[in-house]
């Protein structure tokens, strides 16, 4: 069996997903912590007297508390080596989440069990489902009061569409978490608190006639709850977890890591490995074959003291070698790999050698875009990553003219990043630009990053359109002529149409037909 074929047998690449305030980034740290990739666990918003959280390194987000930017994480457990791609977990980012999911091979979806299933979390799922992805579901925050976790169940089957297959039960209500019962061998594992959660929780294997004793009524309920589990079917089921049909759910709290071990070694036991990718015609990549990889995520200034520019790939098939030379199936031109890292949050490592399923961060890839396919031996290409359609939009401007280099500078590298698209005029280029996202949140990162970055202190101002459509030549032609819509040119070459009226948009539609009006659509 090739080397590759091997290595990729021992990768296990997910991200992890949730509704804001779920435990997404406390989850992260506490594999962390069980990994051993730390010795203790810090806490997971920027308090006063606390660190922030290993995977949050860009300063808005130690400052706001919240997961702006998707981050890697490699680390080994038992043996395999875990790529962990953390994700934003507020809706404005959504984007860059999405970029994410089209590198993993499968995921853990974090829910607080006092909110279940929130509007973020059922919309970053549809992505999953588009893409097939397995999900492990982790039921989250169980010591501190919530839902039934029966409740809970239900509301997974009928809201997201996958049969819950409870792997770990708990004893004691949301609140009163005595411990998890293992409905895969029926053992009872008892959890003891640590300091904040700082070290790994002690675990205690109790003896069913012991904790029957012990627990009284907290155990009975549970033990009749598994029951009912076990006369529906409510098993675990590889096969079915695989085909993104059901999800293994698991109990726990990661801030006070009861259940974080199990969630592991779920991810060791039943996640796939890396397989073969297929590429846009839908041929897949053999694992042995030449080295190729796509780039996922472009990030600059995570080193400030050198303001590089890192694209992060996700290697398919082959063996990668630093020093390598890939070739760009964009360009068609050679791209030296001399500085490969591998990530860990804001701190990085020299990588001499990647396998399929490993994220490597190519420093100073100032010719790569987000979607390119890299590859050695027979050319692949593989399929774009989606982008969101714009719900909001806005324009900018530099507060000091003369900083006028700096601010097109950084408009450039943000819309490289996909922070935002930056849609230009053809025949103004830089002087007046629209900015579009998915929310709000995204103009202020967007602000600060050219103050702190680019030391371009810039207006952000919102503008007054309301819809989009891509467009094409002819049809912003008659636009023109109509008069009161802004034709503009995204990154890609894409014409689009900006309306200011919906109202107007839907009777143009229905006036002219025969004009090009497409609505953008994750796809």
């Amino acid at each position: 069996m090739p080397y590759p074929v091997e290595e990729a047998a021992r990768r296990r690449t997910f991200a992890i997903i949730s509704h804001p305030d779920a435990g997404k980034t406390t989850l992260t740290e506490k594999f962390l912590l069980y990994a051993g990739a730390v010795g203790e666990a810090g806490a997971v918003k920027a308090r006063s007297g606390r660190r922030a959280a290993t995977s949050d390194w860009m300063e808005m987000e130690r400052k706001r508390g919240i997961s702006i930017t998707s981050t890697a994480l490699s680390f080994e457990y038992r043996g395999l080596q875990f790529n962990l791609l953390d994700t934003p977990g507020h809706r404005d980012f959504s984007e860059d989440t999405y970029r994410v999911l089209a590198a993993v091979d499968s995921v853990v979806m974090v829910l607080d069990v006092a909110k279940g299933i929130e509007p973020q979390t059922l919309k970053l799922f549809e992505v999953c489902r588009t893409r097939g992805l397995p999900v492990i579901t982790f039921l989250n925050k169980y010591d501190r009061p919530g839902r039934e976790p029966l409740e809970l169940l239900d509301e997974i089957e009928h809201q997201i569409g996958l049969r819950p297959t409870p792997a770990t039960w708990p004893v004691g209500i949301a609140g009163d978490f005595r411990g998890v019962i293992d409905r895969r061998d029926g053992s009872f594992t008892r959890f003891t608190r640590t300091v904040r959660g700082s070290a790994i929780a002690p675990e205690e294997l109790v003896d069913a006639a012991v904790v029957a004793v012990e627990e009284g009524s907290a155990w009975s309920s549970a033990v009749d709850e598994c029951g009912l589990l076990d006369a529906v079917g409510g098993d675990v089921d590889r096969a079915t977890f695989l085909a993104a049909e059901s999800t293994p759910v698991f109990v726990g709290s990661a801030l006070t890591n009861f259940g974080v071990r199990h969630v592991l070694d779920a991810l060791v036991d039943i996640a796939p490995a890396p397989s073969e990718r297929l590429d846009v015609d839908g041929v897949p990549r053999p694992l042995g074959s030449g080295c190729s990889a796509f780039v996922f995520k472009v990030q600059a200034n995570m080193d400030r003291s050198h303001r590089d520019r890192i694209a992060f790939v996700r290697v398919c098939s082959g063996t990668f070698e630093r020093g390598m030379v890939l070739t760009c199936g964009r360009t068609g031109r050679p791209f030296a790999t001399k500085y490969a890292s591998q990530v860990f949050g804001a701190e990085r490592t020299t990588v001499d050698e990647a396998y399929p399923g490993d994220v490597v961060g190519l420093v100073n890839a100032a010719d790569l875009q987000i979607g390119d396919s890299l590859y050695v031996g027979d050319p692949v290409e593989f399929p774009p990553i989606p982008r969101f359609a714009p719900e909001v939009f806005a324009s900018a401007r530099p507060i000091d003219t003369g900083k006028w280099k700096q601010f097109r500078r950084g408009l450039e590298q943000l819309d490289s990043e996909g922070v935002v698209q930056v849609l230009r005029d053809p025949l103004q280029g830089d002087a007046n630009p629209v900015l579009a996202a998915v929310g709000q949140l995204q103009f202020e990162v967007f602000a600060d990053r050219l103050d702190v970055e680019f030391n371009a202190p810039t207006e952000v101002s919102a503008s007054p359109y309301e819809s989009i459509r891509f467009t094409d030549e002819p049809t912003a032609d008659r636009l023109r002529e109509i008069g009161g819509i802004r034709i503009l040119r995204r990154s890609d070459g894409r014409l689009v149409a900006l309306f200011e009226s919906r109202y107007r948009l839907q009777r143009l539609e229905n006036d002219e037909p025969d004009l090009v009006l497409e609505p953008i659509t994750v796809s």
